[in-house]
């Protein structure tokens, strides 16, 4: 029976894709798995053959923590094969890392990152993790978090404004890497200097945003399934209060805004379908004119294709028109001709409460700047 901690806490390891923790004396062959591997890749060039004469390529893909992977040369007298523990040079010192990627696939992956297989800058695999690297390996892992809280009394003894999220331990314990968020820039050179005379090791400090730090920590969504920036979002693009617009969301930071604080980067997924259904209605600025007065947009149904409309007079009773009919009518308007009332092209009536006078609403646009 296959040993499957359920959480962190029992398996330090589950964030480097273990599904068990690395034991000294076994091979650690079904260590990794794919099915527990945060941001997972499918090689789907496994069983493709390479044409005759094309050279294969030299380079394999190591993950470590979290969402970290990197690319390393492969000694020619070497064999990998996804899985293996590896050590790896690093600066100082050498690092341990799993492999995740060989083959062809690797190629195309760092045609996307933009790296030359051929640069001289690539790292080198060392060799295939012995009994001391992993030894070391699983010490300097099993550290990691009493190695965090320390840090974090350390900052708030100096009185620094900054919240340690996360820490890793290179492969030799040579080198340590916290990660930290922070509002304003922070001075922490006095706690580089306390934390490398506490921890014995070389110290290094990342800032990350708020959205890495949640991809870090992870988490359920309310839409009830893991978050997306823990699973499978590897880089962030910018989510503006225009997405929720275009989209007819009501704007609520309650329910727009993610764990991370910031609009949920799920907006972005329909932002384009979107865009391109509303190509065909008219401009929200057009007044509709009518011999019983004229009528302002309100509220768009993009599916049904129905655009809400009430009269200046009357704002709070909407009417739904289909888009044929709002174009036909605009289209009169431009002649000259303005039909008797809206309610002859209209299907559905509503009368809203206005709510704005009651509870006021919150401003979304100081989401744009964060």
């Amino acid at each position: 029976m296959e040993n499957t901690p359920t959480s962190s806490s029992e398996n330090p390891f589950l964030s480097r894709g273990c599904c068990s923790t690395p034991r000294v004396y076994t091979k650690n062959e079904n260590v990794y798995q794919h099915r527990c591997s945060k941001f997972d890749t499918f090689d789907w060039l496994a069983s493709m053959p390479l044409p005759d004469g094309f050279r294969p390529i030299d380079v394999a893909e190591v993950r470590f923590k979290n969402s970290r992977k990197d690319f390393f040369k492969i000694p020619a007298d070497l064999e990998l094969n996804v899985g293996d523990i590896v050590a790896v040079e690093a600066s100082p010192g050498h690092d341990i890392g799993i492999v995740s990627m060989t083959g062809e696939i690797v190629r195309f992956q760092m045609k996307k990152k933009k790296i030359n297989p051929n640069s001289e800058d690539l790292k080198k695999v060392y060799r295939r993790a012995r009994l001391t690297d992993i030894e070391k390996w699983i010490a300097s892992v099993e550290m990691e978090t009493s190695i965090m809280f320390k840090a974090r009394e350390l900052a708030e003894g100096l009185g620094l404004r900054m919240k340690i999220n996360d820490v890793e331990i290179q492969g030799d314990g040579t080198k340590e890497i916290f990660y930290y968020t922070a509002e304003d820039r922070v001075d922490f050179r006095e706690l580089i200097k306390v934390m490398a005379d506490e921890f014995k090791a070389r110290i290094e400090m990342r800032q990350i945003g708020a959205r890495q730090e949640a991809s870090r920590l992870g988490g359920i969504g309310t839409c009830g399934r893991e978050l997306c920036c823990a699973t499978w979002i590897n880089d962030f693009h910018s989510v503006t209060t225009n997405s929720a617009r275009v989209q007819q969301l009501s704007l609520n930071p309650q329910k727009l805004a993610g764990q991370c604080g910031k609009l949920k980067c799920c907006l972005n997924y329909e932002y384009e379908t979107y865009r391109d259904a509303l190509k065909e209605f008219p401009s929200n600025e057009i007044i509709l004119k009518t011999k019983k007065g004229e009528a302002s947009h309100q509220k768009t149904d993009i599916f049904n294709k129905l655009m809400w409309y009430s009269y200046l007079h009357t704002p709070y009773n909407f009417l739904a028109i289909p888009l044929e009919n709002v174009l036909h009518i605009i289209a009169e308007n431009k002649q000259g001709i303005f039909p008797e009332k809206l309610e002859d092209f209209a299907h559905i009536s509503e009368q809203k409460t206005d709510y704005d006078t009651i509870v006021g609403q919150d401003d979304l646009t100081r989401f744009d700047h964060l």
